[in-house]
């Protein structure tokens, strides 16, 4: 479920982008949510039943995180370039591991650490150019900032999504990202377009019903069943199948030396968190 989510978000990357040249930036998130949030109300209104005011606070809180995540990744990327943005979202593997420390007071192991730096080692070398990363708050700081929102996300659900319905609680997310987005609309002095194309729809429809709903209620469900370390190291490849997407669709970009590279430094840290190296001797259970 957790990959299945990784691959539909980074086909989101090129879509969102040319969605984004005709419908206002917090217009496009408002309606996200909250079409998601009617949708999911009314195909599972029955789920309803299982409602306890847990399920209001807690999916309020964690939607407030995604609200903000989305809010401050999206402004820093109109101040920073799309690999750097995409890059520096990324960082939210390293700080889940730490922020389930503060709360589960167990300390991640020296294999998820180092898979979580080597992953997003292979990030920077998909994403970045020669030209590295130069640091601008309303850039790159808004940027970092999505990244600690997103990993509070993946942590709350981590928490608290073991003790609730999880459909119930993701409709409740998805309010409190539409209200925060909705925020955002009125800050940033935006208007309702006067006309939306067809084509803007079909992409409206797409990133609503697969990049919102479903993909939510995949990564909620993948995070449910396994630990929030994990999840954040699976969903941070989004960057990477977004350079995939971008390859497959635009004939400008393609696989360099150095992307390549980074796929296979990737590719390593996954297989160090999976297995923590037990096929090699020194590494065995029960072994120093």
């Amino acid at each position: 479920m957790l990959l299945t989510a990784t691959v539909i978000w980074g086909s989101s990357f090129f879509i969102l982008k040319n969605t984004l040249d005709e419908l206002p930036t917090f217009f496009l998130l408002s309606f996200r949510f909250l079409a998601a949030a009617v949708i999911m109300s009314i195909v599972f209104i029955k789920r309803f039943k299982r409602f306890t005011f847990k399920h209001l606070w807690a999916g309020l809180l964690t939607g407030a995180a995604l609200g903000i995540a989305y809010a401050a990744q999206t402004v820093g990327l109109k101040n920073t370039t799309p690999g750097i943005n995409a890059f520096l979202t990324a960082t939210y593997c390293i700080i889940v591991p730490f922020l389930m420390w503060t709360v589960t007071k167990k300390a991640p192991d020296k294999f998820n650490l180092a898979a979580a730096v080597i992953c997003l080692a292979g990030i920077g070398l998909v994403c970045l150019g020669s030209g590295g990363v130069s640091f601008g708050f309303m850039g790159e700081g808004l940027t970092l900032l999505c990244g600690f929102f997103f990993a509070l996300h993946i942590v709350a659900v981590a928490v608290w999504g073991k003790e609730l319905d999880l459909i119930v609680y993701t409709v409740f997310q998805f309010f409190a990202a539409f209200l925060v987005c909705l925020a955002f609309f009125f800050i940033c002095g935006e208007a309702i377009p006067d006309g939306i194309s067809a084509s803007s729809w079909l992409s409206l429809a797409y990133l609503t019903v697969l990049c919102t709903l479903v993909c939510f209620l995949f990564m909620n469900f993948g995070i449910k069943h396994t630990s929030a370390a994990y999840s954040s190291l699976v969903l941070c490849l989004e960057a990477v199948f977004g350079v995939l997407f971008s390859i497959a669709f635009y004939p400008d970009e393609h696989i360099t030396l150095q992307i390549g590279c980074g796929f296979a430094v990737i590719f390593a840290g996954v297989v160090i968190n999976e297995t923590k190296l037990s096929f090699l001797p020194c590494f065995k259970t029960g072994k120093k």
